[in-house]
């Protein structure tokens, strides 16, 4: 029964992951860059859901809106003063960029209100219900279902709105898509929006499962959940998801078998493992680029 227990929990956290890892593989999609600032922005929801609930009084879903709004503004407002220049630039200067806006994010925070962690509101029912004999929090149950909700949510846009279609023609050619009259830099925008929000969500619904939020807490789940997009697919929407659930499973039944100091390890060996057997990942093609 333990067993039970410990796979919902770690589907519970498999979706968090998840959600953080549709903003790696829905930018990488598009403009091939891995966007290392990302975590930090789920950091940011984290936060701002943190004031929106225990300052402004507000209840989880106004809370979680309100971190999904400022974190795709904040999405968008990145993109624009950090990427849109180097686009056309090196892949390695574009990563150097990208590490460079994480630490300003993480420092800039530090900054501004301080080092110390915050324990994060009870704003949802404490409740455990029984499942052929395991206890299941009803914390769990909903962050697992907002969670799938939201992810849903981005498959029909991304695969039934106008601006889905046009972030599925620029992912397959730019150019191409420029000549149909598609304005490719209002999709990126939108790319990094839409990823952003979900961070922002990811943010807040982590700190309502684990309660503890500093301002260096994005960077292990946000190299976990770039680790979940390459375990998925990278660059394709359903892989991130599998992924993430795939990487939060591992980890509770890493911890479940008693080697809770190697839950951290295994995201990492997961990921060697993937570029040694299948660089491509589980939804992944090999495909020939022309040199």
């Amino acid at each position: 029964m333990d067993w039970i227990q410990q796979i919902i929990n770690g589907i519970s956290l498999g979706s968090i992951y998840a959600l953080i890892a549709l903003g790696y593989t829905m930018v990488y999609g598009i403009i091939r860059l891995i966007n290392f600032a990302h975590g930090d922005v789920f950091m940011v929801g984290a936060f701002i859901g943190f004031y929106a609930i225990k300052y402004a009084g507000l209840g989880f879903f106004p809370a979680l809106i309100i971190a999904m709004i400022i974190c795709a503004l904040l999405g968008v407002v990145i993109e624009r003063i950090a990427y849109k220049r180097l686009r056309n630039a090196s892949r390695i200067a574009a990563l150097i960029t990208a590490i460079g806006v994480s630490l300003l994010i993480e420092y800039g925070t530090i900054y501004l209100r301080g080092a110390q962690p915050e324990a994060f509101p009870q704003v949802l029912p404490n409740q455990s219900y029984k499942f052929l004999g395991a206890t299941i929090s009803s914390a769990s149950i909903f962050i697992l279902c907002v969670s799938v909700f939201l992810m849903i949510i981005l498959q029909f846009i991304v695969r039934r709105t106008k601006i889905g279609k046009a972030m599925r023609a620029v992912s397959h050619d730019a150019e191409a898509a420029r000549l149909m009259g598609i304005n490719v830099d209002r999709t990126i925008s939108a790319t990094f929006a839409i990823g952003s929000a979900l961070a922002g969500a990811a943010g807040v619904i982590f700190g309502i499962y684990y309660t503890k939020i500093e301002p260096l807490m994005g960077v292990i789940p946000g190299l976990k959940a770039f680790v979940a997009a390459v375990l998925g697919g990278i660059g394709i929407i359903p892989g991130a998801a599998i992924g993430g659930l795939v990487l939060g499973l591992v980890e509770t039944l890493v911890s479940a078998l008693g080697y809770s100091n190697w839950r951290d390890a295994a995201a990492f060996i997961i990921l060697i493992l993937i570029l040694i057997f299948k660089p491509s990942g589980i939804l992944g093609k090999n495909t020939r680029e022309k040199v």
